[in-house]
């Protein structure tokens, strides 16, 4: 597949932005040359048009599929694999942050419901750091909580409220006296 100059750059931007949210460079590049193919592409083509090894291809292949963002698609007369990425930008968002919730959130809220436990028989804990803990605990919570509520809302409904932006901070007012 020929990248324009647009399209490469597009790619290896996303590549970066990858390394920085703890993706692979290679993963998020793939996803990026998929998302902006407009055929499925076989995994022979993603590694001639990235230059990366066949099997780094299918690494990260398979990686996105475990995450849900590409699937495989066959074309008549052809039997090798082709790729395909989810091509709506909500489905994508949901997809990821699903995925990080149950990688990163859910883990980390079991450590720290544990600790909340266990903070209670812990004689060498001192009341300020079980405080500090009950905190972040009660924070984790609540942006669970949040995401929750808001991963069933449907895209319009989510793309409207990101519209409004600071206009709902404006209406809920700055009165921030208890400090949750």
């Amino acid at each position: 597949m020929h990248l324009s100059p647009t399209m490469q750059k597009y790619v290896l931007h996303w590549g970066e932005m990858g390394t920085r949210w703890g993706v692979n460079r290679t993963v998020a590049q793939i996803h990026a040359l998929l998302f902006l193919a407009n055929a499925p592409l076989p995994a022979e083509d993603i590694a001639e048009t990235l230059g990366v090894a066949r099997s780094n291809v299918s690494t990260s292949l398979k990686e996105l599929q475990s995450w849900g963002l590409v699937r495989i698609s066959h074309l008549a007369g052809d039997r090798r694999d082709h790729f395909v990425a989810l091509q709506d930008v909500w489905e994508i968002f949901r997809v990821i942050m699903e995925g990080r919730k149950r990688r990163e959130i859910d883990p980390t809220l079991t450590v720290l419901r544990d600790c909340a436990m266990n903070a209670n028989n812990d004689v060498d804990l001192e009341a300020a750091t079980r405080a500090k803990m009950e905190q972040v605990l009660a924070f984790m919570e609540m942006l669970s909580a949040t995401y929750e509520d808001y991963k069933r809302l449907p895209p319009a409904t989510l793309k409207r409220m990101l519209k409004m932006g600071g206009t709902v901070a404006k209406f809920l007012g700055t009165d921030d006296k208890d400090g949750n």
